[in-house]
């Protein structure tokens, strides 16, 4: 039974690893550390972001949705690139945010 929990879990990283294009393991679990600090620094951050502009259980939810579209998640892709920097997965990361910008682009542009 353990040996099977320690394959699948191989088999997961494994999967990852082959769907990312990275060189390890060791490398995969490096882009998982990135990807827990950032959304830990961004729930961090959205609560200080919130209190300092004032915002509380009172206020609405939509206009909570849309500050957190507007301010937030681009603090999270910034993020994601400084921490992928700071353990060395910069390119790693560089080239997600650029396939997620041209997903998003092609929501705007007609062709």
């Amino acid at each position: 039974m353990k040996e099977e929990a320690i394959q699948t879990k191989t088999g997961f990283l494994a999967r990852l690893q082959e769907k990312w294009a990275l060189n390890s393991i060791y490398q995969v679990l490096i882009v998982l550390l990135v990807f827990s600090l950032t959304g830990s620094t961004v729930v961090f951050i959205r609560k200080a972001f919130f209190g300092w502009i004032g915002f509380d259980e009172t206020t609405s939810m939509w206009l909570k949705t849309i500050t957190y579209i507007a301010f937030v998640m681009p603090a999270y892709q910034i993020l994601l690139l400084a921490y992928g920097a700071l353990f060395g997965q910069f390119t790693f990361f560089w080239n997600k945010e650029k396939k997620m910008l041209s997903k998003i682009k092609k929501l705007f542009v007609r062709k």
